[in-house]
């Protein structure tokens, strides 16, 4: 069952290594890393991230799910992150295939291939890299011969709709992956030892919680285009169900954790403090799937913080979840953190604040330990749009946490805000700029030596599955045009502030895909046919080839990007069960039409969304006596 694996480092290093930019990042061995004997391997498992290197290594559920699988004696995993474009161009010249950083094996020869799935624009780097392995890139070709190609599964964010890459894995993980990587690989090698077939393998492996076989799924459409209904096939189950890691204190954590050759976005040593977040915010995706709140014990963070760091050598710890500032020990534990390493130049980061959690004291201690701008996210202008979309922030907050942080010495903000949320109007994006201009003017007002500085960022609002606003169309793109040339033309009357939109082309894209159904799978192909690849990166972005390849589909992306989904309408991730219920979530799309807020569970009774009866899991926080004893 094990296969030999030719090792390509001999190639690698005479045609391709002298002749690229930055090779350090291809260069694999790096210090924590793990090399373990292929040929004593039960099973053997690469995982590839679709994005450089340094993208790939600043992310923490990878180095994870590294740890994870290779703890286990008898399983092997690798990594392979997506070649920059002088890269591939010698590997395609020099017939050189995919291969993993650790021992330069062929990603082809693996037995599992990975992929985790971050953003929707970065799908067309998949079957690159796809392709680039040698592999077949769809599902159906890779079944032939039965167990001549290894399995290619995924799991991440955008799993949660799964039907655009449908046509391409055999499996998707959905939910956190800890627990269920494992089994799936335990799964494997008792299929293999037992000489049971593929189609074997996904029947028994759909029924794995938090495994979707698409196969076994098959959409059917009415006359109109619409999607009618969900057929089931061998027996799989109607929905499949996220899975989730109920004890964070136990959970697997890279305490080694691996310190790259090269630089890469986030270069530091980080603890994970919770998971999760009930705040509510009704465009948020993240603040559905990985509910519920679950947070580590202080305890557990200070040795996890001292491990890394004595593993690493780093001098700056991140402290990172969905919003580090809510976690219930957040003050007192930044404090023991630097009682316990600033002697040795360590700093401590959090990667953004809430606008509502900035107290004068924590904005004191970030300012002892921080190194750049602070950045926080109002998200909307004005407070009727901050109550629709329940960010659960009052103007006085904002400037509370602005003059927090005046007082304690920072000269750089960074601002967030979306534009074309539901129920905006002009006054809505004017008041952007009308934030900007207060708080520029109450730096004026405390005579500071250096003057504020301002940068507001602007992205367009992309409605995502397993939301509120997940039946809301896009604005259209000369919508979005115009909103644009209003927010550029308030802010040039503006001295210190500098505005940044992002790209209406890729957000009106990364709509499409992030409502998406099966049928952009040949779209998809179409666009990778085409050399689409790296689209969230300007410079390689190629607008026209995406217009081309819907084109060739005969499919309008407008429809899946513009258009408002029904309340009875069938959702193409209708059969994903992310815990919260459909219900609720169109209860919370009535209330944003009428600014209602809904409360922070944390702050008040339930709220009924039903992720805590359906997982069998509530939400956790350190209570205060606890987090008192830790000390």
């Amino acid at each position: 069952m094990v296969k030999l694996a030719k090792s390509w480092a001999a190639e690698v290093e005479m045609h391709l290594l002298p002749y690229v930019d930055k090779p350090a990042q291809y260069l694999g061995g790096e210090y924590n890393s793990w090399e373990k004997d292929w040929q004593q391997a039960a099973a053997t498992m690469v995982l590839l991230f679709p994005d450089l290197y340094e993208i790939g290594m600043s992310h923490l559920g990878m180095r994870i799910l590294y740890e994870v699988v290779n703890r286990r004696p008898e399983y092997l995993l690798e990594r392979a992150f997506a070649p920059a474009a002088d890269m591939e161009e010698l590997m395609r010249k020099h017939n050189i295939p995919l291969f993993s950083w650790e021992n330069y094996h062929a990603v082809r020869d693996f037995d599992i291939v990975g992929v985790t799935l971050q953003y929707e624009m970065s799908f067309t780097n998949i079957l690159e890299m796809l392709e680039l392995a040698g592999l077949p890139l769809l599902t159906a070709e890779r079944a032939e011969g039965d167990w001549r190609w290894p399995l290619v599964v995924a799991g991440g964010p955008c799993a949660y709709n799964p039907e655009p890459l449908a046509d391409f894995f055999d499996l998707f993980i959905i939910g956190e992956g800890e627990d269920v990587e494992p089994e799936l690989l335990d799964l494997y090698t008792a299929c293999r030892a037992d000489g049971l077939s593929r189609q074997d393998f996904l029947r028994r492996a759909c029924q794995i919680e938090g495994i979707y076989v698409p196969q076994f799924y098959q959409p059917v459409w009415d006359e109109a285009g619409r999607l009618q209904e969900i057929q089931l096939l061998e027996g799989a189950p109607a929905r499949v169900r996220k899975r989730i890691v109920r004890e964070m204190d136990a959970a697997p954590f890279p305490e080694q954790q691996i310190v790259p050759f090269a630089q890469i976005v986030h270069d530091r040593a980080v603890i994970e403090v919770m998971r999760g977040c009930n705040r509510g915010c009704r465009f948020c995706q993240a603040g559905i799937i990985y509910r519920p709140v679950r947070e580590k014990s202080p305890e557990v963070l200070r040795k996890q913080a001292a491990a890394a760091l004595a593993a690493t050598g780093y001098d700056e710890l991140g402290m990172i979840s969905l919003s580090t500032a809510d976690y219930s020990c957040v003050g007192s534990l930044i404090e023991q953190l630097l009682a316990e390493h600033s002697a040795d130049g360590v700093s401590v980061s959090l990667p953004s604040l809430r606008v509502d959690a900035v107290s004068v004291g924590l904005a004191e201690k970030l300012q002892t330990v921080r190194k750049g701008g602070l950045t926080l996210a109002p998200e909307a202008g004005t407070q009727r749009l901050r109550d629709i979309i329940n960010k659960g922030v009052a103007e006085a907050d904002i400037f509370a946490a602005a003059e927090a942080a005046l007082a304690a010495g920072w000269n750089s903000f960074k601002l967030y805000f979306m534009a074309g949320l539901p129920y905006e109007t002009d006054d809505d994006l004017r008041g952007i700029a009308q934030l900007a201009r207060q708080i520029l003017a109450l730096a004026r007002q405390q005579q500071r030596k250096r003057p504020l500085s301002i940068t507001v960022s602007v992205a367009f609002f992309v409605p995502k599955s397993h939301t509120p606003f997940q039946w809301f169309g896009q604005n259209s793109r000369e919508e979005l045009a115009r909103k644009r040339e209003l927010l550029y033309t308030e802010f040039k009357q503006i001295r210190g502030a500098r505005l940044n939109c992002h790209d209406i082309e890729l957000s009106f894209l990364e709509g499409v895909f992030s409502r998406g159904d099966r049928r952009l799978g040949q779209v998809l192909l179409a666009a990778h046919q085409l050399g689409c690849k790296f689209d969230s990166w300007h410079e390689h972005f190629a607008y026209d080839k995406w217009l081309q390849a819907f084109a060739q589909a005969g499919i309008d992306p407008a429809s899946y990007a513009e258009r408002c989904f029904a309340e009875d309408e069938l959702l193409p991730w209708e059969h994903i069960d992310c815990g919260v219920s459909k219900k609720w979530l169109w209860r919370e799309w009535q209330k944003a039409a009428v600014a209602e807020k809904t409360t922070d569970c944390r702050k008040g009774p339930c709220n009924g969304c039903g992720v805590c009866q359906s997982l069998s899991c509530d939400n956790h926080y350190i209570e205060p006596a606890a987090a008192k004893e830790a000390e």
